[in-house]
Order: C-alpha cells, then structure tokens, then sequence
C-alpha cells in the first residue's frame, strides 16, 4: 500500500514535466517543419579597455657603476683592513691603511732640502745685493777717474784699470742675479718633493672616491701595496644595482629610454624598472642587444642574480574584442558584426594583442556585437542567434528530485 501511494504521488507531480517534454518536442517538429534552425554562436561585445605591448627581457643584475680602488703608493705594507665585502661606505671614508715609516722618513727628507733651498735662495739674493754694491762703488771710481784723467791728473792706466773694474763688478751682478734664478728654482723643485712626499703620507690611508657598496675585497694584511694587478676593493657606487637584459634584434626599434619594465629577480620577486640605456649593437652571433634597466631600490639586490621580465613599449586604452573574433586571411583582417540576428562581414584594422584581446584600430566601435568564436563559418546576411549560457540546470531533472522528495515525506508521515 505505501509503494503504491508513493508511485501515484510520484507520476502526479511528474506530469506537468512530461507535458513540457511533450510540447517542446511538438515545437521542435513544427520548426523542423517550418524551414532550418538559426545557428547559435558565442557572441561578444567590443569594449574600451587597457591594451599593452610587451617586450621580453632576460638577462643578469650587474652594478650601475663599478669602482675599482687601488693603492696609489705602492711597495708598502697594508697594516690594517676596515672594511668587508657588503659594507656600505662613505665618501673619503677610510678602507685600510699603509705602513707610514717610510713614508715619513721621505716626508722628513723633503722638508730638510725644503729648507736648504731656501737658504740657498737667501744666500744668492745676499750675493746680488753684495755684487750690487761692487758695481756702484766700481762705476763711482770709473767716473772719478775719467774727470782725472780729462784734467791731466790721472793716467792712461788708471784709468783702464778702472774701467775693468767696472765690467768685472757689472760681471759678478749678473752672475749674482742668475744665482738667484737657481736657487729659486731649486726652492720650487724641493717643495714639489716636499708636496708629493706628504701627498704619499696622506694616501697611506686608502679612501672610498665615492659612497657605495663595497662588492668585493681583495686586500690582504701583510701584503704590499700594488703587488698585484686587482684592486684592492670594488665598490658599486651609490649601491646602484641594474638588469644588464639581453633584447631580441627584432624588439630593438620598439625600445625607449625611460619605457617602464616589471622584472622578476631570482628570490626577490616582481621589482619596477625602467630602460636606461637601449642598446647600441646587436651580437652578430646571438642576434642579441645588451639593455641597461634600472631597478627601484630594494633590499637583497646583488649583482650576479639572474632575472627575467617584460618593458612595456605601449601602453593605451583603445577598443578591443577577442582575438579569436578577428580573422585574417589574403585580403587582409575582418570581423563578424551582429546586428538585430544578421552577420554583417566587416573589414578591420587590427592593433595590439593582449591577454586575450585585440585591439581594432578602425572598423568596429564600441559597443557593436560580433561573433566571438567560429566567425569563418558564417557569411554577410546569415542569421544567427546567441547560444544559451553554459551553466543552466534543466528544469524536468529538478521537478523529478522534488517529486521523489515530497512522495517520500508524504510516506514518512503516513
């Protein structure tokens, strides 16, 4: 008896469903009737959205500007290292330091000869003053005699005499005076000695030129100052670290100085960029050109990191619509615009691709509705209408579950 009962309650809420089978069949049969079904298509509506270009990018993180330091007195002991690989330092800041003993024993050295050049400037000025006075007394007595001699009270001789005196005293001032000019340049020879010598002192402290990084330390305690070819640091000025990106040749044209960039650097993650410097050759055998990108400051960037990414070379807000709705063949790109049910094949002019979309340039405007996929199966003037979206539960599946339900409470409770 209870089966019974739930069969009849089962087929009586079922009937309403089998009607509606019954009625879409006969709708069916009388379309097939009428003449052929309209084809349904997957439809899409051109949209104003973003579109970019994009180049990629590969390539190693390298330091802006390297800084080699070396010694610039060389033969002498490195008594005392301040700094390691990883430090940041100042300008002027001090690195290491040389041994000082010989250094200011020359320093010494070059004052004593300092001061002896300059005695020797004082004791050829006190030789001209001296040869100065011997000409003046010397052309006094040329003179006295000449008067004597013009009156008879002084002899031929004398008066020769006399004028030999005179020559020899003007001899000795001029002599005096070229004393001079070399013992002044003397002086000016000792105080270069004198100036170098304190300049090697002061570079026995090896300074940073400029603030940065310190990437690399060569430099050894005990060892001598320019015994080898390296430097004794490597900095990388201002901390300054960039993508050193390797750049199809075929992508070259599209690049600009200042064009922004995402890169991806190996453990960091996504950091901002952009191109500072395109490049200037192409490797023959690669066909590759070597780009500097500039990287937003960041913690944990070091050269030698491999990183990838793109530079965005255009960036726009243009009309776009998928780019499967886009066909292209020998006469050039079109589009299937629905209109009221109609295909109408229109010619296009496509622009950029991305994610997806393609831009048109000319041909379609916003808002018009095309034939997102298959378009090349239709042809200007077919009918066609929207397909139904995935997703939609039949109703007669539905209307038997709740049949079943209610007969099964209704049994329950009885």
């Amino acid at each position: 008896m209870r089966a019974l009962l739930i069969f009849l309650v089962a087929a009586w809420l079922a009937l309403p469903a089998f009607a509606e089978d019954a009625a879409r069949q006969g709708g069916t049969a009388d379309e097939a009737a009428e003449g052929p079904a309209i084809p349904a298509v997957t439809l899409a509506t051109a949209a104003r959205t973003g579109m970019q270009a994009r180049v990629p990018v590969s390539g190693t993180l390298v330091a802006r500007q390297p800084v080699q330091v070396f010694p610039q007195v060389t033969g002498h002991e490195i008594t005392e290292i301040l700094v390691e690989a990883g430090d940041m330092v100042e300008q002027g800041q001090v690195l290491a330091r040389l041994d000082t003993d010989t250094l200011s024993a020359l320093l010494e050295q070059a004052e004593a000869e300092y001061q002896r050049a300059e005695a020797g400037v004082s004791q050829a000025e006190s030789s001209t003053d001296s040869a100065a006075a011997a000409l003046v007394q010397a052309e006094a007595t040329l003179n006295r005699i000449r008067r004597l001699r013009d009156s008879g009270n002084a002899s031929q001789a004398a008066l020769d005499e006399a004028i030999a005196a005179e020559a020899a005293a003007r001899a000795q001032t001029a002599s005096a005076a070229d004393g001079v000019g070399v013992a002044k340049a003397a002086l000016a020879l000792a105080a270069a000695s004198r100036r170098v010598a304190r300049l090697d002192l002061q570079r026995a402290d090896i300074v940073a030129p400029v603030g940065g990084l310190v990437s690399a330390r060569n430099a050894e305690l005990g060892s001598l100052s320019g015994g080898g070819a390296d430097p004794l640091f490597t900095l990388i000025a201002d901390g300054s670290i960039e993508l050193a990106a390797e750049v199809i040749e075929t992508a070259l044209p599209s690049l600009k100085a200042g064009a922004p960039a995402e890169i991806s650097v190996a453990g960091l993650g996504r950091i901002e960029g952009e191109v500072r410097l395109i490049p200037a050759s192409v490797d023959p055998v690669t066909r590759l050109g070597l780009a500097r990108i500039a990287l937003s400051p960041q913690p944990g960037l070091r050269s030698g990191l491999f990183a990838n990414g793109w530079v965005i070379t255009e960036q726009r807000e243009a009309v776009a619509v998928p780019a499967s709705a886009v066909l292209s063949d020998s006469d050039g790109e079109r589009v299937q615009v629905v209109r009221d049910g109609v295909v109408e094949t229109r010619q296009v002019r496509a622009g950029l691709l991305w994610q997806g979309q393609r831009e048109i340039l000319e041909g379609v405007a916003e808002g018009e509705t095309v034939i997102a996929r298959s378009g090349a199966f239709f042809r200007d003037g077919d009918r066609v209408r929207a397909a139904q979206p995935q997703g939609e539960a039949m109703q007669p599946q539905g209307d038997a579950q709740t049949a079943r339900e209610g007969a099964d409470d209704m049994a329950d409770g009885t």
